[in-house]
């Protein structure tokens, strides 16, 4: 072999190597971002500090369906369980998300044959625990036969608890807006759904829990802030509507079951002065805030997901409303036990 050969087989050898060391070091970084617990996870702290909900909505709607139709089977399954799984086998990517995965997995959890001992899986399950926790669970309705009575009788029933933010009968119309930017004093991405709809159309608590904000917001107008009994959900609904933004008698620490009316759809907002329409169109804005430690509440870190999806579920499951006689004001239809708050109610009396 001549020395310019020899010089040219040194220089391929190099090249190589360094493609090679490339490649390596390209797959190793894409392994470690592949999951966004990979940064939670080596943090000191001991709470979650990042999430990107993203689930579909004919994911979340199948697994609901299976968590609905196995209770009080031999073998109820957790559209939580399923979720996490799914969301541990697609390192949190659900664009991989296919109905044939998903089939797999509840066929393994009926057979008890899943890994579920992992910390992948564990944020996961935390995660969408912390979102969906309390959407599917027992409740009980009024039956139609005791309606405007002074002696309901409810039926038990278990399925989604969650209700539709807007009542049955009343249309609306919405798109993924997450993270679209805004920039009324100062510029930053938008950390909700807007719901477009009609002024003074009722707005319905999605969850039962307590009120920890409400008045007026130089951004969100009149607006109401309303947490979880678990804690783990902070529900924003802001924009209400100019002059009767809330029903009578709605004040911080008010408790409210899920289903029940709050406030009514208006467009005020975008302004330092008390109520104003600075909104050009009447819309809701929705935003959701997970909270797994309290210092997240009211801080730089804190936590908003994409609702767009969940709002398309709850569709699902809308609130009939009724308007009083007299007062022509409306009241949901169906009386509503949610056996949470009865919980909740006894804990604080228990702690007083």
């Amino acid at each position: 072999m001549t020395k310019k050969s020899l010089t040219i087989s040194i220089i391929i050898i190099l090249i190589i190597s360094i493609i090679i060391s490339y490649i390596y070091l390209y797959i190793n970084i894409n392994n470690q971002n592949s999951s966004p617990i990979n940064s939670t996870i080596e943090k000191d702290n001991d709470f979650i500090t990042w999430v990107d909900f993203n689930i579909p909505y004919n994911a979340l709607e199948k697994s609901m369906n299976i968590d609905i139709n196995t209770y009080n089977t031999e073998k109820h399954i957790s559209w939580i369980d399923i979720l996490a799984l799914l969301g541990t086998k697609y390192g949190g990517k659900w664009s991989k998300y296919s109905s044939k995965d998903m089939n797999n997995i509840i066929k393994d959890l009926k057979n008890d044959n899943m890994n579920k001992d992992n910390k992948y899986y564990s944020y996961y399950h935390q995660v969408y625990t912390a979102v969906l926790g309390n959407f599917i669970s027992n409740y009980e309705i009024e039956s139609e036969d005791t309606l405007n009575t002074d002696n309901p009788i409810y039926t038990s029933k278990y399925g989604l608890k969650a209700y539709s933010p807007i009542p049955y009968g009343y249309n609306f119309s919405h798109y993924d807006d997450f993270g679209n930017s805004r920039s009324f004093g100062f510029k930053r991405p938008h950390l909700g759904n807007d719901i477009m709809g009609n002024i003074g159309t009722p707005i319905i608590s999605i969850e039962s829990g307590y009120v920890e904000n409400i008045g007026w917001n130089q951004y969100g107008g009149w607006r109401i802030g309303i947490r979880s009994l678990d804690k783990k959900r902070y529900y924003y609904y802001a924009h209400m509507k100019k002059d009767s933004p809330y029903i009578d008698g709605l004040e911080k620490g008010s408790l409210v079951n899920a289903g029940d009316i709050i406030g009514y759809l208006g467009m005020t907002g975008y302004s330092e002065k008390e109520n104003v329409n600075g909104m050009t169109k009447p819309h809701l804005h929705l935003g959701l805030q997970l909270i797994f430690d309290e210092s997240q509440k009211e801080s730089n870190n804190e936590i908003w997901i994409d609702v767009y999806q969940l709002v398309k579920l709850l569709q699902k499951h809308k609130s009939p409303i009724i308007k009083d006689e007299k007062s022509n004001k409306p009241y949901r239809k169906y009386r509503f036990i949610d056996p949470l708050m009865r919980e909740y109610i006894n804990k604080e009396s228990d702690s007083e």
